[in-house]
């Protein structure tokens, strides 16, 4: 079924600059602009509403403050970013070692384990990390001083 030509509303702009200021490709936004209201644009025309980009030059200040509004949100809040979570890479990282191990892939599972490990702070690992009391830093040594005794050839002193 091919997709019908709709009028780019406010709402579509609004998605199309939401997912640009969220460093989506322009080929990702057409894909999504697609699925998500039928609409098909290149993704030259959906450069035009990035101010990043040449082809955004003249794009209006109503939706330059909401590309640059979008765009701080964006990198200063990795909350919404699933990825961003141990917890979510952690369940990522089980459900391939169990298909890993369903498949007899057992050097995949086996990485991915130590990955899932390292996760979790380096606790695959052989380093060890000696502490003094409470944590803090062991006392300095002090320097070792070498002594050495210089044979006398038979001179006396």
């Amino acid at each position: 079924m091919a997709a019908r030509k709709k009028a780019m509303t406010d709402e579509v702009k609004a998605f199309v600059i939401q997912a640009l200021a969220s460093f989506d490709s322009p080929s990702q936004v057409a894909t999504a602009l697609k699925d998500e209201y039928g609409i098909i644009l290149t993704p030259q025309a959906i450069q035009t509403y990035d101010p990043t980009k040449h082809a955004g030059r003249n794009l209006s200040q109503k939706w330059r403050v909401m590309f640059e509004a979008a765009r701080k949100a964006f990198t200063e809040d990795t909350s919404t970013i699933a990825i961003a979570h141990r917890a979510t890479r952690l369940r990522a990282l089980q459900r391939m070692a169990s298909a890993a191990e369903r498949k007899g892939n057992f050097p995949l599972a086996a990485q991915l384990h130590k990955q899932a490990a390292e996760e979790m702070g380096n606790a695959y690992t052989n380093r060890r990390e000696v502490t003094g009391k409470d944590g803090k830093d062991l006392p300095a040594a002090a320097p070792a001083v070498a002594v050495f005794a210089l044979p006398d050839n038979g001179r006396d002193a």
